[in-house]
């Protein structure tokens, strides 16, 4: 059994622990709201548009363009969406096997994978991998804003244009709540086509015409559909912080009852030994 001054030294350590991992799941509370409440407004406003984008898209006659299917498939970009810290649980590992395992199935299929990391964990994972880096854009989340996103998307854009990548691929948690983010491989680029059985029915009018709108909203949908995987992450990064804070916590007060339940069994037998001690040293004497 450890000596009293040990089991103090414990019990201290513990409750201060205690102290930081309540004060950084208040922290996180307080910041998943604002984040909560700018993912749940952009959503239905992000999908909606890429899907009139892809009913519309889907009706052209020609499906060649800027932003179209290319006939071979060699190059392809992964963008990961981590975050610049930790202790947020499971949320990064989670994000980088899957980002491995999707580099390792398009690497099996003969192509080439290039990674653009937006966040300092996941280039902390992929810089020890032989895949090559283009970048680390983790700034994004130091303040999130859409001018900054909107360069990022823009840059893509052009790269994508100028045959430097076949293919994008964004992977990222998308937010369900502050227990629960999914972990998922989205298409950026080329855009693509639903299913036949998908395209909506809806008759539109347009003005001016289908052509010349698709050339309009693609851009302005791939920039969107960038924001909201900044989004999308962000906020499950908080949930998954919070989440993992509130588990600490409570870890960390089971372990101080522990701690204190041990101390004071050490502190009895203690007593008791030195009660001990004193009448066998009063009968020695009486005797």
């Amino acid at each position: 059994m450890a000596n009293l001054k040990e089991l103090r030294k414990r019990i201290q350590s513990v409750s201060s622990t205690m102290q930081i991992t309540s004060a950084m799941k208040m922290v996180s509370a307080a910041k998943l709201k604002k984040a909560q409440d700018s993912i749940i407004q952009m959503r239905p406003y992000a999908n909606k548009l890429k899907e009139i984008l892809q009913n519309l898209n889907a009706t052209l006659e020609s499906s060649e363009g800027a932003y179209s299917s290319r006939a071979e498939v060699k190059n392809i970009l992964l963008v990961v969406f981590s975050s610049n810290r930790g202790l947020c649980g499971a949320f990064n590992s989670n994000i980088n096997k899957l980002a491995r395992k999707t580099a390792d199935e398009f690497a099996a299929a003969g192509k080439k994978v290039f990674i653009l990391c937006v966040g300092k964990k996941a280039y902390d994972y992929f810089k020890r991998l032989d895949y090559p880096i283009v970048g680390n854009e983790g700034h994004i989340f130091d303040q999130i804003k859409y001018a900054t996103v909107e360069a990022l998307a823009e840059r893509l854009m052009d790269q994508f244009r100028n045959s430097e990548y076949d293919e994008i691929h964004l992977i990222y948690n998308q937010f369900k709540n502050a227990a629960v983010q999914y972990s998922i491989v989205e298409q950026f680029l080329p855009v693509q086509k639903p299913e036949l059985k998908e395209v909506s029915s809806i008759d539109y009018i347009y003005e001016p015409q289908k052509e010349e709108l698709v050339q309009l909203l693609i851009p302005k949908s791939l920039k969107i559909q960038i924001y909201k995987a900044v989004l999308d992450s962000n906020a499950s990064e908080h949930g998954a912080r919070m989440t993992a804070m509130h588990k600490a916590t409570d870890n960390a007060k089971e372990l101080q009852r522990t701690l204190k339940l041990e101390y004071n069994k050490a502190r009895q037998a203690s007593i008791t030994n030195e009660i001990l001690e004193i009448v066998s040293g009063a009968a020695a004497l009486n005797g």
